[in-house]
């Protein structure tokens, strides 16, 4: 599809939503899997200055109906609606918006809770592509990108939407829910040049390989991570399969998007890498003061203003023109370290712990693919380190006991290693420790 398809998609989007109705200021939500449908849309409803909503297609129904009812949409758009893009011929000029109006809404991805509508506005919704676009990916008009994530995930968003059509780039799209084999198939058949994905997808996409997947990476220049953080073991061991590294950096919903990165040429695995041009950063410490370990503050060019009805949350998140992202980090020499979230954080015998610390040493055992720290009451009611691991094989529990003896203080060391199936996750595949507190505590 070329760009001159897309806008007339876009206009005749925008020209149906009129017909049913839609008026400047109201939502229109977008339940639609990714297709250039999506993006017409999302740009038709921006255009006449309605605000686009994208949800999640990946949901349970009964989280779908809480995101339909919290954001009060006029219009509703599913993938049967194809009458909306039937090619009208008329232009549309689009609404005479300002800067400080509302673009979109896009709903946090529910890590530690319900998902909350994050509103952002039009002033700042292009920002990506001059930020993380710009100085990180590079993008340009002769790249062709491929994201994992999904146009509804804010990550998505930006991926697959903002930042290469302001880079004149082109996109493939995929509608069906990832799988590695799927998304190799799709990298020979495609060959993009850009690769955005998460740690899990990364985890799944390499274990593929190692299992005998064929994978060529061969027109890739460059491979992007967020979503979570990237265990250093992880990035390690795709940089020595594939000699090209990834790319980690740290955002959310409500920054908007990445504001700390590694670079191509600037890469420490375990590290979310340094401040984007065009963002700050502030690691804030208990008293408020700024600290080399503590909350990460985050604000610039694509922040978003608040949440949507939830007063209380916004003033706890939103300081300032700060984002407060309740991330714990660690600041040295310029790079930025993420020890975990600030609820993730566990305190065992007086002394702070690191779920992604111990994480990353078990993830540096061959056997394992994926796994979650949380804490766990022992018979005496006190806290400990509780590992959940997803294994390859019939590893013996004492190698992952002995390599934790080995690795780590005694106070950081796993009590009990559980194996489990799968790890609990949100649709854009990040680990829900709070489901697994929970079931802990049942």
């Amino acid at each position: 599809m070329s760009y001159r398809d897309l806008a007339a998609m876009q206009d005749s989007a925008a020209l149906g939503l009129r017909d049913r109705g839609v008026r400047p200021g109201e939502r229109v939500a977008l339940v639609l899997r990714d297709s250039p449908h999506f993006i017409g849309a999302f740009l038709g409803a921006a255009k006449i200055g309605a605000i686009p909503v994208p949800l999640s297609t990946l949901v349970r129904p009964d989280e779908l109906d809480f995101m339909l009812r919290d954001c009060g949409a006029t219009l509703t758009i599913t993938d049967a609606d194809a009458d909306l893009f039937v090619d009208r011929p008329a232009p549309v000029v689009a609404a005479p918006t300002s800067a400080d109006d509302m673009c979109f809404w896009q709903y946090s991805s529910g890590t530690t809770g319900a998902p909350k509508a994050v509103i952002h506005l039009h002033r700042r919704a292009l920002f990506p592509a001059e930020g993380h676009g710009r100085h990180v990916a590079r993008i340009s008009a002769d790249d062709r990108v491929y994201s994992t994530a999904k146009l509804f995930f804010s990550y998505g968003l930006n991926n697959s939407l903002v930042i290469p059509l302001a880079a004149g780039a082109s996109v493939v799209l995929d509608p069906e829910r990832f799988s590695p084999d799927r998304a190799w198939r799709l990298i020979a058949a495609e060959r993009p040049t850009v690769l955005y994905s998460v740690p899990t997808a990364y985890a799944a996409l390499l274990a593929a390989a190692e299992a005998g997947t064929p994978a060529d990476i061969a027109p890739l220049r460059v491979c992007i991570s967020a979503g979570e953080a990237l265990p250093a073991p992880l990035e390690e061991r795709w940089h020595r399969r594939f000699g090209l590294p990834i790319l980690d950096g740290i955002g959310s919903t409500e920054i908007g998007y990445i504001a700390i990165s590694n670079t191509t040429d600037d890469v420490t695995p375990g590290s979310s890498g340094r401040v984007i041009p065009g963002y700050e950063a502030r690691v804030v410490g208990p008293d408020g003061a700024d600290a080399t370990e503590g909350t990460l503050w985050v604000r610039g060019g694509s922040t978003a203003v608040g949440y949507h009805d939830r007063p209380q949350a916004t003033a706890t998140a939103f300081r300032d023109g700060w984002v407060v992202t309740g991330d714990r980090y660690r600041v040295e020499n310029g790079r930025y370290y993420h020890l975990g979230r600030d609820d993730d954080m566990l305190r065992v015998g007086a002394q702070w712990v690191s779920p992604l610390e111990v994480e990353s040493v078990l993830l540096s055992h061959p056997s394992v693919a994926e796994c979650a720290v949380i804490g766990r009451a022992d018979a005496d009611g006190l806290l400990k380190v509780c590992a959940y691991v997803v294994l390859r094989d019939a590893t013996p529990p004492s190698e992952l006991d002995d390599l934790c003896a080995e690795r780590l203080a005694r106070h950081k060391r796993p009590r009990w290693i559980e194996s489990v199936d799968e790890l609990p996750k949100t649709a854009t595949g990040k680990i829900q420790r709070f489901r697994l507190r929970e079931e802990t505590r049942a």
